[in-house]
């Protein structure tokens, strides 16, 4: 993942121009973003919000990527279901919960109690603190699972996962 602001173009190049800030995520094209100047098709990057820092965007591609690919292409989210997210105030899980939400699920998420503030902000329906609730015990049961903190088995969920449901 990569974020700056374009030094220069080619002469190809429509997207951009010298100054503009962009993010992207160069492992399409052979990764290198560690460095103080990188060279990328305009196809991998995209212009960085102005309300983000450099440091933020960069956190996007990967992050959001990864938890796109656990709901939609693992998950199979559907409007209407009912989605846990574990581990759902890190990069991945805040991401998941957004996304979620933009699907029509209604979406439980698991983090300590200084984030539950931030991720109703962020739409979840219900927050459950972890330090005081042991979530595969809460009675509640889920059509889809993404642990993005994946410190417990896949086996502790079964409880609260039905048999036509899936962990991600």
């Amino acid at each position: 993942d990569v974020a700056g602001r374009v030094e220069a173009v080619g002469k190809d190049v429509t997207q951009f121009k010298p100054g503009n800030e962009v993010f992207g995520d160069l492992s399409e094209c052979g990764f290198g973003a560690f460095a103080e100047y990188v060279c990328a098709p305009e196809k991998v990057l995209g212009l960085k919000p102005t309300n983000m820092t450099f440091e933020e965007a960069a956190t996007v591609p990967a992050s959001a990527l990864a938890a796109l690919q656990g709901l939609r292409d693992v998950g199979q989210i559907q409007s209407g279901q009912k989605v846990l997210i574990n581990g759902a105030s890190g990069g991945v899980g805040s991401f998941a919960v957004q996304i979620a939400k933009a699907y029509g699920s209604e979406v439980t998420a698991v983090c300590s109690t200084k984030k539950m503030d931030m991720l109703r902000s962020l739409g979840a329906d219900y927050v459950i603190d972890y330090t005081q609730t042991d979530i595969t015990k809460n009675g509640r049961h889920y059509d889809l699972i993404l642990d993005a903190a994946a410190y417990r088995s896949v086996f502790d969920y079964l409880p609260i996962l039905p048999p036509e449901g899936t962990y991600a």
